[in-house]
């Protein structure tokens, strides 16, 4: 397994709220639709969105993500910061697509055998 801080540092994001950054990450989830991450997400995953909104973290503390990387140069909004900081969820933000984003972290999982 990895840790988010492993993650962050291999794939240059950003860690706009650092939460726990010793989380081990047991898997990944991508989606866009708050509804689906909660239907389908999994205890530990880290979850890849373009969502900004306050509403990812409550999703995140639901489902027991490992984190939250929010792709293609986008930003959390004020509100959703704040709330990560009280739920210590860890928002990580970067540069690259989400498909880009997607294909270093499944390799970084291949490579630990995850």
């Amino acid at each position: 397994m990895l840790k988010v801080t492993d993650i962050a540092g291999r794939l240059g994001l950003d860690i706009r709220v650092s939460g726990d950054l010793h989380t081990e990450a047991r898997g990944c989830y991508i989606s866009d639709l708050l509804s689906d991450v909660m239907a389908n997400g999994k205890e530990g995953d880290i979850w890849i969105t373009l969502q900004t909104h306050p509403n990812i973290v409550a999703v995140a503390v639901i489902k027991g993500l490992s984190g939250i990387i929010i792709t293609n140069g986008r930003s959390p909004e004020p509100d959703t910061v704040k709330k990560a900081e009280a739920e210590n969820i860890t928002i990580l933000t970067g540069g690259k697509t989400t498909f880009e984003t997607a294909g270093l972290l499944y390799n970084m999982f291949t490579a630990h055998g995850s």
